[in-house]
C-alpha cells in the first residue's frame, strides 16, 4: 500500500517541522511520500525528495490540506492513503506507517484512522483528543464517528468518492464534515490508541478566531449534513452546552456572533445523511444531536 503525507505549515515552526519530517522518513517499510504546504507563508529549507507547495495566501486548514491532497494527483490518487500530520507533531514510533498499511489492508471498509495524540513530556492524552463521548480511557481503541485533523490517515478512495475537506470552514469541524460524509457512504472510522502522534498540550482557544469559527461551522455542519428534523435539535443542544460551560463575555459574544453568521451565510452544498446513517452514528455511541 502506497502512503503519502500532507503537512501544513505557517512557516513559524521550522525546527519542529524538520523533526516531524525526520520521524516520517524513519518509518519502516516503503518510504512515505511527503508534501509540505506553506499556507500563505514561505517554506524553510526542506529535505531532498519532499514535495513543496507555497500558497500566496492562507487558505485555512481544510483549504491548505486540500491543496496537499491534489499534490498527489486528483483526490490523492497517486497513493492509496494519506497521512495528515501537524507540523509541530512527531511520530515517536517507526512502525506507525506499517500499522496504517496493515489496518487498511485487513479491512477494506475502513476509510479513516485517527491516531492518539499524546504530550511528548507527560504522555497525557487530552480528553478532547479522544473522538468519542466516553473518552476517559484514551488507551482503548474503538470505532468512532469523527477524527483528529492533524493526526490521521485517510484512504484516498474515500476522498475520490465523497470529496475533500470543506474549504469554506477555514478552521474547526472540517473533520466531522468529512467523517459524516464518509460514514454516510458506508466507510468506517477507527480510533487507534497504538498509533501515536506526539504533540504539545495546547488549548484550542489559543486561536483568535476559535469561538466564532466553532459556532459558525457548527451551524454549517448541521445545515449541510443533517436531516432537516435534526438540525434544530443538534444546534439547540450545542447552544445549551455552550451556555452551561459559562464562557467569558467576550468569548460568548464571539460565539453568538458566529452562531448567527452560520444561519445568515451560505453553508455550501447540502447533502443530508440518510436515516440509517443517523442510526449507525447512534449505535457507535454518538447520535448526531450532540
Amino acid at each position: 500500500m502506497r502512503l503519502g503525507a500532507v503537512v501544513l505549515t505557517m512557516g513559524n515552526r521550522p525546527e519542529e517541522l524538520r523533526a516531524l519530517l525526520r520521524s516520517v522518513a524513519d518509518q519502516e517499510g516503503e518510504p512515505v511520500e511527503v508534501v509540505v504546504v506553506g499556507n500563505g507563508a514561505p517554506l524553510p529549507a526542506l529535505p531532498d525528495g519532499v514535495r513543496k507547495v507555497e500558497l500566496p495566501e492562507n487558505l485555512g486548514i481544510p483549504g491548505g490540506r486540500n491543496v496537499g491532497i491534489e499534490a498527489f494527483g486528483s483526490s490523492g490518487g497517486e497513493v492509496d492513503a494519506l497521512l495528515f500530520l501537524d507540523d509541530d507533531g512527531l511520530l515517536p514510533s517507526t512502525d506507525t506507517a506499517e500499522l496504517v498499511r496493515e489496518a487498511f489492508e485487513a479491512d477494506p471498509g475502513l476509510g479513516i484512522i485517527t491516531f492518539r495524540i499524546a504530550d511528548p513530556d507527560t504522555g497525557v492524552t487530552q480528553r478532547r483528543h479522544v473522538p468519542r463521548l466516553r473518552a476517559s480511557d484514551p488507551l482503548r481503541s474503538s470505532k468512532v464517528t469523527t477524527f483528529l485533523g492533524g493526526a490521521n490517515a485517510v484512504r484516498t478512495r474515500v476522498l475520490a468518492e465523497v470529496g475533500g475537506l470543506p474549504d469554506e470552514f477555514f478552521y474547526a469541524h472540517e473533520e466531522t464534515d468529512l467523517a459524516w460524509r464518509a460514514l454516510d457512504a458506508g466507510w468506517g472510522i477507527e480510533y487507534r490508541a497504538d498509533m501515536v502522534l506526539h504533540h504539545p498540550t495546547t488549548a484550542p482557544s489559543r486561536h483568535a478566531v476559535y469561538h466564532r469559527m466553532v459556532a459558525r461551522n457548527r451551524v454549517w455542519l448541521a445545515r449541510r449534513n443533517l436531516p432537516a428534523l435534526l438540525v434544530p435539535v443538534y444546534l439547540t443542544v450545542w447552544l445549551l452546552l455552550t451556555l452551561a460551560r459559562r464562557p467569558s463575555m467576550p468569548a460568548l459574544r464571539a460565539w453568538l456572533g458566529g452562531f448567527k453568521e452560520g444561519w445568515t451565510t451560505p453553508a455550501g452544498s447540502r447533502r443530508p445523511m440518510r436515516w440509517r446513517t443517523v442510526w449507525r452514528l447512534t449505535r457507535l455511541g454518538r447520535p448526531p444531536v450532540i
